[in-house]
């Protein structure tokens, strides 16, 4: 069997197996809210970058269009303010975590309607250097694994944000569509009432010069 620097290539199956695991923490949900909604997500390292994204996807009423958005606070284990986004219908940033813990992800909707909103949170993290690997071939493995696994959920939390857009966009098209035929068809109502009145009055209006004229 073919040798690759001492170990073999069912040794580096095996390895990615067992480091790929440990390579990444990320939680997606769509939840419909209120007035507040709090979410909690530990984080097992300082230095992690966290990303989050947000979509307000759609109010929970058909007439109703805004670009009011909700408020994202996060807060650190301490209950220290870290990151907010305020009067968004969409955001997406990241943070470093200087305290490892539990992190709050706190919204808050000051529509009147209930909204439904999609929530994505990715803690992106390098496993190998908590290691401590001793051998030189194995440290740039690991980094090399690490940084794939990376990039391939940086991809994932870009198109989860991008499908939660496309999912606004698609719902509020349909709403304006509704709106439209809707305003069309009461405009069409209201013009063949208009003319229905205008008929019975100009009947009426015959009526009694004809009723005149006969006296």
């Amino acid at each position: 069997m073919y040798k690759m620097e001492g170990m073999s290539w069912r040794t580096v199956c095996l390895l990615v197996l067992c480091i790929m695991p440990l390579l990444h923490s990320a939680a997606a949900i769509r939840f419909v809210i209120d007035r507040e909604e709090c979410f909690s997500h530990n984080v097992e390292y300082e230095g992690d970058t966290v990303h989050v994204s947000f979509v307000v996807i759609k109010a929970d009423t058909p007439w109703h269009y805004s670009e009011d958005g909700v408020d994202l606070v996060v807060k650190d284990p301490n209950g220290a303010q870290v990151q907010d986004s305020r009067d968004k219908t969409s955001d997406k940033f990241e943070f470093i975590v200087q305290k490892r813990g539990v992190h709050r992800f706190c919204f808050t909707n000051k529509s009147p309607y209930h909204e439904t909103i999609d929530f994505d949170v990715h803690v992106g993290h390098f496993s190998y250097f908590d290691q401590h690997a001793k051998d030189e071939h194995f440290a740039p493995l690991f980094e090399q694994i690490a940084k794939l696994d990376e990039a391939l959920y940086n991809i994932q939390f870009e198109q989860h944000w991008l499908e939660a857009q496309t999912d606004r966009q698609a719902i509020l098209n349909e709403n304006m569509s509704r709106r439209a035929v809707h305003k069309a068809l009461l405009e069409s109502a209201a013009l063949i009432a208009a003319s229905v009145i205008q008929v019975y009055l100009l009947r009426r209006l015959f009526e009694r010069k004809l009723g005149t004229s006969r006296v």
